[in-house]
């Protein structure tokens, strides 16, 4: 018989909730998890509607800590920098970071796959076409349907449209909430592979076609295609609702993209087909309700992509959330609070250092300035790491608080206009005069 003192329930078995009851079921909870979808491990989930996914080292720690790593390595290809796409077909590179550093593309359905198979084998009970339709706060019950389910607390890690924060919302006196969507959506698009499952561009690269007010990425998968995600604003002159026809879809990629159309065999079918998302920044607080339910992951804070940090930030709060199992024990209110009050922070310093990224990789990744800007912070990094970090590291291959990384990348900015403006500064960008403006200014 299962101890009411240790019944969990988790709300949602996608990747933060998968994480989630993997750490609880290592600490001897007895863990459920009740997702409205089928089992994408064998029903086919229909396509076009997911943002492949960049794990980073905030990712990578959560599933070191969950004794995961090394099943989700196996399906994860590294990509060491992005590669930018001129309309004239001028290919310019950046690195990410270090030479051995990376980010890592994986599917999130084969990723979600993984993680699933992954809870159950550390006993977590998977209950699937389980949508919830209620959560009693007071009595620690989730409802689906007819059906009544009472667990020691519940979380609620059912994404940016969660029926638990919908209740909490109802039931607390002051509760803070807020939604903003961008006036962009997103479409996805394919690249095949090449004969024999080789890969058509280069493999291990972010590929961004940076046109300013919208861009194309594409990421590789592990078939040796690619998944491409075109941002594009909803209504304009060029827009998801100016391309009504497949001709008119074919002439503006030729127009804006034209090294990428010969690679789309199936642009327009998968152009009219696929599903056109929206993209939304959710905020609130609190995130938990005494020491009965508290949310997680898109629940809590909900954040576009473009950081590629949406799935990282989730699995910091496992690990997190660990961490305060680990301190207080079984005592839930004392986790529960302080687990909202030190994630609530970093939360929105990255909802705002994602939005932030949007637009350096729409306007400015292709820019020359910007590339040398970058090159002259990876100079700094290299001649004083202690004393010189890029946003871009402090937020993707560091465990430094999102809220701290916020901060410091505001005042390198700051420093970066002023050395940027220097008279000829294209060819003395790494003479000994601008390393110590640079370092004048850091001290």
């Amino acid at each position: 018989m299962e101890s009411k003192e240790k019944k969990i329930i988790i709300l949602g078995a996608g990747l933060v909730g998968s994480l989630l009851s993997i750490y609880l079921a290592r600490r001897g909870y007895t863990v459920h998890i009740y997702e409205r979808r089928p089992d994408m491990r064998t029903e086919t989930i229909s396509a076009g509607r997911s943002i492949n996914l960049a794990l980073s080292d905030r990712g990578w720690r959560g599933l070191k800590g969950a004794g995961i790593e090394k099943e989700i390595r196996e399906v994860a290809i590294p990509m060491h920098g992005r590669m930018m796409h001129g309309v004239n077909g001028q290919i310019t590179r950046q690195p990410y970071g270090e030479k051995d550093q990376a980010i890592y593309a994986t599917s999130r359905g084969i990723l979600n796959c993984v993680m699933m198979t992954e809870a159950e084998k550390n006993g977590v009970v998977i209950h699937f076409n389980k949508k919830c339709t209620g959560v009693d706060l007071e009595n620690t019950t989730a409802s689906f349907g007819d059906e009544q389910i009472k667990g020691r607390a519940i979380f609620g890690s059912d994404g940016a449209f969660s029926a638990a924060r919908l209740q909490i919302q109802l039931s607390t006196d002051r509760f803070e909430y807020s939604q903003h969507y961008l006036n962009h959506g997103y479409k996805e698009l394919l690249i095949p592979a090449g004969e024999n499952n080789s890969f058509l561009m280069e493999k291990n690269a972010l590929h961004i076609w940076p046109r300013g007010g919208y861009m194309l990425i594409a990421l590789p998968n592990l078939d040796g295609s690619f998944t491409c995600t075109l941002f594009f604003p909803f209504e304009g002159d060029d827009s998801f609702a100016s391309i009504k026809t497949r001709k008119e879809c074919t002439d503006f990629f030729n127009r804006v993209f034209p090294d990428v159309v010969p690679l789309m065999p199936t642009l327009e079918e998968d152009f009219f087909s696929n599903p056109t998302g929206s993209l939304v920044t959710v905020k609130c607080f609190p995130w938990a309700y005494k020491d009965h339910v508290c949310l997680v992951g898109d629940a809590a804070h909900a954040i576009v992509p473009f950081y590629g940090q949406g799935m990282n930030c989730g699995f910091e709060d496992c690990t997190i959330f660990d961490q305060l199992l680990e301190k207080h024990g079984d005592d839930w209110n004392k986790v529960f609070s302080e687990f909202q009050s030190i994630r609530k922070p970093d939360a929105d310093a990255i909802a705002e250092l994602a939005y932030l990224n949007f637009i350096e990789m729409r306007d400015k990744v292709g820019s020359q300035k910007f590339l040398l800007q970058k090159k002259i912070e990876a100079r700094m990094h290299d001649k004083h790491p202690s004393k010189w970090l890029p946003l871009y590291s402090q937020v993707t291959f560091s465990d430094i608080p999102y809220s701290s990384a916020l901060s410091n990348g505001k005042r390198q900015e700051e420093i970066m206009k002023e050395i940027m403006n220097i008279n000829d500064i294209e060819n003395k960008w790494d003479s000994e005069e601008v390393e110590k403006m640079i370092l004048n200014h850091i001290s």
